[in-house]
């Protein structure tokens, strides 16, 4: 038993060595949504100040600036979108739109023939279905050419002020990551996360997760050394701990005050 308890003690030390995180109890149920709404907390220290990073004015706006978000950026999409939403402003434009002409203003976000296919489709189907409104319900926006749960809670939240979880790659990367859930599919994602977090909050963990996904909790390097739920995170030690490599790797507007937070002066 001496031996053993020397071997787990050596691998403790090794581990910590190489910037492993350290074995983590059995978690209860309990104990995970505790965690969990800790680490929302603690990301509203964080990001203080959430939003949608799509660039809109209306709900049919954000519509077709989500639909055309799939598989690329945001920056993108909002470089592209002013001149489109100038020329197409209802959903009776969208559904006559000249299909060249359409595809021709999107080419640059990528895959914008069956992009140009589903802003058509949808204008076609708010005019036929809604009067050329967007309607303000899941089982509603689900129907919609171009809309899958992701996009419809998009809508739903940052449009209508209706909670919803937006599981985009950071958001289901983050919580499996913080072993939230091992769930894959974004759907069941959403559901366990939805267990966990009030209802109230939903719309803003979303941004708030996805902005640490972008700034912080890099895919292949997360910053760990300067993260802010260092405490709470079970991978913490994916990436570097030592605080001047992982400032190194924060991005984005807030990277000064995510610094701040960690005891350290923006670069």
């Amino acid at each position: 038993m001496q031996g053993i308890a020397n071997l787990n003690h050596v691998s403790a030390r090794k581990a910590a060595s190489v910037g492993e995180a350290p074995a983590r109890k059995q978690e209860t149920h309990l104990g995970l949504v505790r965690r969990a709404r800790r680490m929302n907390r603690t990301l509203k220290i964080a990001f203080p100040h959430v939003y949608c990073e799509l660039d809109f004015t209306n709900p049919l706006e954000l519509s077709v600036a989500t639909i055309l978000s799939a598989q690329c950026t945001d920056v993108r999409v909002n470089q592209t979108t002013p001149a489109l939403f100038a020329k197409y402003r209802t959903a009776r434009d969208y559904a006559e739109a000249d299909r060249t002409e359409l595809e021709e203003m999107i080419r640059s976000t990528g895959f914008y023939r069956n992009k140009a296919n589903s802003i058509i489709g949808l204008g076609q189907a708010l005019l036929e279905r809604y009067d050329g409104e967007v309607p303000n319900t899941l089982k509603d926006l689900v129907s919609l050419p171009g809309f899958g749960r992701k996009t419809a809670n998009v809508v739903l939240g940052n449009a209508f002020g209706v909670p919803g979880i937006t599981v985009d790659t950071h958001f289901g990367r983050l919580v499996r990551r913080w072993q939230w859930t091992d769930e894959e599919d974004p759907v069941k994602v959403e559901h366990a996360v939805g267990e966990l977090i009030e209802r109230k909050e939903w719309t803003d963990l979303s941004h708030r997760v996805i902005f640490h996904g972008r700034r912080v909790c890099h895919a292949r390097k997360p910053a760990c050394g300067v993260c802010i739920l260092a405490k709470d995170c079970p991978s913490v030690g994916t990436g570097p701990m030592d605080k001047a490599e992982a400032a190194a790797l924060v991005k984005g507007p807030e990277t000064e005050h995510l610094l701040r937070l960690a005891g350290l002066a923006a670069p």
